[in-house]
């Protein structure tokens, strides 16, 4: 199987700055990350160049992922790998995105339109990867958007 990064098979080790690019990170964050999350452990070569390996990759995009998507701390993080363990979150990781490829592929493969594309996406959101619920969802958008009057009214 060949990856889109640098034409490289999907078992192949990645450098620092692939990964960095494949998961929209800067590379001290990556730094970063290795100090306070025990999992991730590139493997370092001559002069310190470390060499992450797919389940590296993989680890790093759930983490992601979860600080910048699910709102997780980092301690948050912290405590769900310590708590679930690690392969546990990456196969929790791994369901979620087929559950997604799921949602979304059906749509694209009959040659839909960008009107069928929205709807997916609301049929995705639906699904509820967050697990809050359709009706705390809802919720949570109403007072998104009262906020956001609140806020205009300000700036005028």
């Amino acid at each position: 199987m060949i990856n889109k990064v640098g034409g490289k098979s999907a078992e192949a080790f990645r450098t620092i700055s692939e990964v960095s690019d494949d998961i929209d990170v800067p590379q001290h964050v990556l730094r970063f990350w290795e100090t306070k999350f025990n999992q991730v452990k590139p493997m370092k070569r001559g002069g310190g160049r470390r060499y992450y390996r797919p389940d590296d990759v993989a680890l790093l995009k759930h983490i992601r992922s979860l600080l910048y998507d699910d709102g997780y701390t980092i301690r948050g993080v912290q405590r769900l790998l310590g708590e679930k363990g690690m392969r546990t979150v990456l196969l929790q990781a791994r369901q979620a995105s087929c559950e997604e490829d799921l949602v979304v592929h059906p749509t694209i493969q009959h040659g839909a339109g960008p009107e069928s594309l929205q709807s997916s996406a609301v049929i995705k959101t639906e699904i509820d990867p967050n697990g809050i619920g359709a009706e705390k969802r809802r919720a949570l958008e109403a007072v998104l958007k009262d906020l956001q009057t609140i806020r205009e009214g300000i700036e005028r």
